[in-house]
């Protein structure tokens, strides 16, 4: 049986990256607080500044999406 575990975060503590998948283009929101790398290691940084609430990496991600910078 797997269990999921979820931990909530200060705001504080939170910020996102968003990263793009070089070989399809996708743009994924990274959560800096995870202790690993994202895998595999193809993929760029898109917006280097971080971005302290997931709501505003989403935010930021739909702006990309529709100016072409990510793919679907």
């Amino acid at each position: 049986m797997h269990r999921l575990c979820l931990a909530a975060m200060s705001p504080a503590q939170a910020s996102f990256h968003l990263i793009r998948w070089q070989d399809s283009g996708f743009c994924q929101i990274w959560d800096q607080s995870t202790p690993t790398v994202p895998y595999p290691g193809n993929y760029t940084v898109v917006i280097n500044s971080e971005v302290p609430t997931f709501g505003d990496a989403l935010v930021l991600k739909d702006g990309l999406l529709h100016n072409g910078t990510c793919s679907y």
